[in-house]
């Protein structure tokens, strides 16, 4: 056994060495971290309708830990010496109360264990753990949302212990809990390398203490693992319980449903079903197979500044990496599963794969038959790909920022929510609905679709029927610029200002500018500029409005709201840029507004509503006022004025 899956093992030489001196020959005894205390919580108590993956998780850690072994010993023979033929027993002891699951593989040593055996090192983790309420507790997936497999060993069990010995060095270690907040490291013995994992069944587990019962459980979820699995009595001889073929190199006719899912499991370390599954052996110039699973939910690890991709390269069947690959692109990285290439040598390092051709035919072939499954998906089933698209969306459209070679496919496999549709749509959806005289495609982004399709700013558009974009992830600030253009029509942010509405047919026909209503409206344009200073770049009559008094908008070189907002909150920018003020010439309070200030525009009531005014744009904005007391000040004196 590896690890508990949160973090890819070293080689052995490279690895931490098992600290000696005054650590040696002692048992210290260490409070969990406080997250893994939570989740061993969730495990011990809720109500899991599958025990049984508890066996499935232990024998996926140590097929992992066999694999890094193997590599390792690519370039150090000498870390398998004399023990090269790698295998899984689990064994089981009726007097005892055990069921043991050993393997032969990389080990671990003391720090090892205090690292991957006592926290969680996935980011997220603990805000996921933080929404768990109720139901949410009894899903069985919530062990592989946090990739941490080892830990479902509790679901069984009333104690654990690992004995463990890492290749290349000459201590063992234990590792002993209950699950209840802390766990033990000391010394051990172990004849030679590999991890046990002991369990020590609750009172109530007695089936488990069946051989033929953890044989079936092995050939339903680990029929796959490539290395074989034994199964024993305490005085039994082990029996082979799994074929131990590469799943991947057997033909497709003959590969059941539920064998792709386990092996997906296996692979992803994730619990849920795969939403998609794509095998294929490529022949020719190069040689590969490939078996690839896109999720069906988020992993915890998708928006993680790495970026990393976690389809695995084994080379001849023999696994070599899992980490910055290069066979899928960034914006592929939600996509898990094995490459296996017979052209690639089997010492190539990581650097070697990043400009090696081989690895380039392989990642271009592969993008391409994912994104026709994609595009096959999107066109045969809108609802499925629509649960695809709000899960790996915001990924996807990562690819087209960065000018990716497939940046057209990936535009046309995008889609939005919109003030047109209750669903996704498409930008040929919205081409096919553009209005008469309308010459861009008109977006709004946030990051609330709600809050979006209730903005003011929306208020003209949605009276001419004009359909606007709701944009609400933040990579939506970067690729509609880059891309810049679709089908002839430029991107237009209904945030900024330039957005001429008059020109656009609605549905009661073309609409005319009510200039008088603007040139009665000019005294109080004045006034509210001079009240409000610099605090506004300009203020001016708005056609974008229809309900609402007031609204705020970027110059037209200006940078988008959203957009500035997303800078300040990481810091980029200290500073807020001052906004266009709209006023709406047919809103009531307006019109009232107007006429009080052709009778004095340096009336002291146009100042105090010049600046509730501009507070009022702003909280629509989502932003706060520019100042809370005087805000409330001359709120408290306008109801007051109100109510005389």
């Amino acid at each position: 056994m590896a690890d508990a899956k949160t973090k890819p093992e070293k080689s052995a030489k490279g690895g931490k060495k098992a600290k000696t001196g005054k650590t040696a020959g002692k048992a210290e005894t260490m409070n969990f971290q406080a997250e893994m205390s939570r989740l061993l919580d969730i495990v011990a108590h809720s109500l899991y309708s599958d025990k049984d993956i508890f066996l499935r998780e232990l024998i996926s850690n140590s097929s992992d830990a066999c694999d890094r072994l193997r590599h390792a010993a690519l370039t150090e023979p000498e870390l398998a010496a004399g023990d090269a033929d790698y295998g899984i027993a689990v064994t089981v002891d009726k007097t005892a109360r055990t069921v043991s699951v050993a393997d032969n593989g990389i080990g671990m040593n003391r720090d090892d264990l205090i690292a991957n055996l006592g926290t969680i090192a996935k980011s997220g983790t603990a805000a996921f753990l933080e929404s768990l309420t109720g139901d949410a507790r009894k899903d069985t997936s919530l062990i592989g949302q946090f990739g941490v497999g080892f830990y479902s060993a509790f679901m069984v069990a009333d104690r654990v212990e690992v004995v463990t010995r890492r290749a290349g060095e000459d201590q063992a270690w234990r590792w002993s809990s209950d699950g209840k907040g802390s766990f033990t490291v000391a010394p051990a013995e172990r004849a030679g390398r590999g991890t046990t994992v002991i369990i020590h069944l609750d009172k109530d587990q007695d089936g488990y203490l069946a051989k033929e019962k953890l044989s079936g459980i092995v050939k339903r979820y680990s029929d796959h693992i490539p290395f074989p699995i034994t199964v024993a009595g305490a005085d039994d001889a082990p029996e082979q319980a799994n074929t131990g073929a590469a799943l991947w190199t057997r033909p497709k006719s003959e590969i059941t449903a539920d064998q792709y899912k386990e092996f997906y499991h296996h692979v992803a370390h994730m619990a849920d079903d795969p939403w998609a599954t794509l095998h294929f052996h490529a022949e020719g110039v190069i040689d590969y197979r490939a078996l690839l699973f896109v999720p069906s939910t988020r992993p915890l690890d998708l928006f993680q500044p790495e970026r990393e991709s976690r389809v695995k390269l084994y080379v001849k069947r023999v696994f070599i990496t899992d980490h910055e690959t290069g066979l899928v692109p960034a914006w592929l990285r939600f996509v898990r599963g094995i490459v296996d290439s017979e052209d690639l040598p089997l010492n190539v390092s990581r650097e070697m794969l990043q400009d090696n051709p081989v690895t380039a035919k392989i990642r271009t072939t592969i993008v391409k038959r994912l994104l026709d499954d994609l595009d096959k998906k999107a066109k045969d089933d809108s609802d499925a790909y629509e649960t695809f698209w709000n899960n790996f969306g915001a990924v996807l459209k990562e690819g087209i920022y960065e000018g990716a070679a497939e940046r057209d496919r990936l535009v046309k496999l995008a889609r939005f929510r919109s003030t047109a549709a209750d669903g996704l749509v498409s930008l040929d959806d919205y081409i096919g609905r553009i209005k008469e005289g309308q010459d861009e495609i008109y977006y709004i982004s946030g990051d609330d679709v709600d809050a979006l399709a209730r903005s003011p700013q929306l208020e003209g558009f949605r009276a001419k029927g004009v359909e606007v974009l709701l944009l609400t992830d933040p990579v939506d600030e970067f690729w509609v610029p880059m891309l810049g253009i679709y089908e002839g029509k430029p991107f237009k942010s209904v945030t900024r200002g330039g957005a001429d509405l008059s020109k656009i047919k609605g549905a009661g026909g073309e609409d005319a500018k009510d200039e008088k209503a603007e040139s009665e409206l000019a005294p109080l344009v004045a006034a509210i500029k001079l009240a409000l200073g610099d605090k506004v770049k300009d203020v001016r009559s708005s056609d974008r409005l229809t309900d609402s008094a007031v609204c705020l908008v970027a110059g037209e070189g200006d940078m988008d709201i959203h957009l500035e907002r997303i800078l300040r909150a990481h810091k980029q920018l200290d500073t807020a840029a001052a906004r266009i003020l709209e006023i709406n010439p047919k809103h009531a309070l307006i019109k009232a507004l107007g006429e009080a200030a052709r009778q004095d525009g340096k009336a002291p009531l146009i100042e105090d509503a010049a600046h509730l005014l501009l507070d009022q744009a702003r909280i629509l904005e989502g932003e706060p006022v520019t100042d809370a007391a005087d805000f409330a000040k001359r709120m408290s004196k306008a109801m007051a004025a109100g109510l005389g």
